[in-house]
């Protein structure tokens, strides 16, 4: 009987049995969710690489700038690059700034304060010319030649001083509208002149209306108007002036910056190379130093006479014009005062009346006063005191002999007052001392116009070259600096 081996072992020669390979199959999709059902983990998916960002061309010329500077041929190359700059900026920024203050102090010089002086001479010109008027009506209708000619010319004076202004006046600017409010006007004053002469030939007591008139026309309107233009050129000269002077500091601390970093450069060569001087360093400090030296002493050159022609020229001028223009309208109230015969009256605050004309009289004789003093103390020679002390003796006199013609016209006798005024020499009129007031302070105006133009003219030339110094010196040491750099650098090669 057989019996089956005892144990589990399959018997020899038969193997147990496999199965076949089953590929991987994707399970069935997953339904999703519903209440009260787990949810699953979500499928993982894997990305594709992110490419890296595209880099700027900044960012890229950065990398480069800082791997060069690891090296020292590239230390060199940025070296000389920054110094050349920095040098250029030096040069291009004074000449900038230079340019400006020498087109400012040539207009000072030539432009603004002639315009300034002839604002003043249209001032003065309508203001002599109020007063020949009223001095030749006084004379009666017969009046002297040489008040009729002074009445023309400054007439004359007046229209050609106005046909400068104009053409140098900007179109369209306050300026320009009142040298045409002048220009209207003039013509209108000199009509009501010529009708007040007219009536005075014939005896006509309406003329002395029509010189009233006139000279309404004239204080209330031109010579206002003419203050106006004058004080806007006054301003102007001012704004010359301001820009004319300041020193120019951002041109001398970036003057100081490269000369230090060419001196850091020089340094630095030395002690990697021990050489003592490398000679396009040494030309380019040489080269910034004439330049910065320049621009620190032609500056303030130019500054003290820029500042000598204000002081000694500018101040005294503007005082010695008001003074004209107070003595102008005190001899033409004066000679007012003998015409409206205290037709024209004022109230003073004290309640009193007065004669309107003689109270302006005693107004611009106190100006005329205080500008003498002032002229005075401003003239620094001899030569420009001299006619203002003149002038304040005449008008010391030209007082006393108007407090005797006001005497006498009080007093009724009006013949003894008007020869006490326009009367001839040996009459001593007070004519005769206005004209030496008048003539006085003409001579200690043309000096003092005479040591403006100086003081001036040696302040623009202390600044003559210096732009175009600067620039070209400022290119050569940039040329220097590289240069320098650049043989340093052929050492590696």
């Amino acid at each position: 009987m057989t019996q089956p081996p005892k144990g589990s072992a399959a018997p020899p020669g038969r193997g147990a049995p496999t199965m076949p390979a089953v590929p991987p199959q994707s399970g069935p999709p997953v339904p999703p969710a519903g209440p009260g059902v787990p949810q699953g983990p979500p499928p993982v998916t894997t990305a594709a690489p992110a490419a890296p960002p595209r880099r700027t061309a900044w960012a890229e010329g950065v990398d480069r700038l800082r791997a060069a500077a690891t090296t020292e041929p590239g230390r060199l190359r940025i070296i000389g690059a920054l110094l050349a700059l920095l040098v250029v900026a030096f040069g291009a920024v004074t000449a900038l700034q230079m340019t400006q203050r020498s087109d400012a102090a040539d207009n000072v010089l030539n432009s603004s304060q002639p315009l300034s002086a002839s604002a003043a001479d249209i001032y003065r010109s309508l203001a002599d010319a109020n007063t020949a008027a009223a001095s030749g009506f006084l004379a009666g209708g017969q009046e002297t030649q040489e008040s009729r000619d002074q009445y023309d010319r400054d007439i004359r004076t007046a229209s050609e001083k106005l046909v400068t202004a104009a053409n140098s006046s900007d179109p369209g600017s306050a300026s320009a509208a009142t040298i045409a409010d002048l220009n209207r006007l003039l013509p209108e004053y000199t009509g009501l002149v010529e009708r007040a002469r007219a009536n005075n030939r014939q005896g006509f007591p309406l003329g002395g209306a029509y010189l009233r008139y006139a000279n309404e026309k004239m204080q209330e309107q031109m010579l206002p108007k003419a203050q106006q233009l004058y004080t806007r050129e006054n301003q102007r000269l001012s704004a010359d002036y301001a820009e004319a002077k300041p020193y120019p500091w951002a041109a001398i601390a970036l003057g100081l910056v490269a000369l230090g970093a060419l001196v850091w450069a020089q340094r630095r060569n030395y002690r990697r190379t021990n050489r003592v001087m490398n000679q396009g360093l040494a030309a380019a400090t040489a080269a910034s130093v004439v330049v910065l030296l320049w621009l620190a002493v032609g500056h303030t050159l130019a500054r003290a006479g820029l500042d000598e022609s204000y002081e000694h020229g500018v101040r005294s001028l503007n005082v010695l014009h008001d003074a004209q223009i107070a003595s102008l309208k005190a001899r033409g109230n004066e000679n007012l005062t003998l015409v409206s015969r205290g037709a024209e009256t004022k109230t003073l605050p004290d309640e009193t009346t007065v004669d309107l004309y003689d109270s302006e009289f005693d107004t611009e004789m106190k100006q005329l006063t205080k500008g003498l003093a002032v002229a005075a103390s401003l003239a620094d020679d001899a030569a420009g005191e001299q006619p203002v002390r003149t002038a304040t003796s005449n008008m010391k006199e030209w007082k006393a002999r108007h407090k005797e013609a006001r005497a006498l016209d009080k007093q009724g006798k009006y013949q003894d007052a008007l020869d006490k005024v326009i009367g001839s020499a040996d009459k001593k009129p007070t004519g005769a001392c206005f004209n030496g007031v008048d003539k006085s302070i003409t001579r200690a105006l043309t000096h003092e116009q005479t040591e403006f133009k100086q003081a001036a003219s040696d302040g623009l030339g202390a600044m003559s070259g210096l732009p175009v110094g600067a620039a070209v010196l400022a290119v050569l040491a940039a040329a220097g600096a590289v240069f320098g750099v650049g043989r340093r650098l052929s050492e590696y090669r």
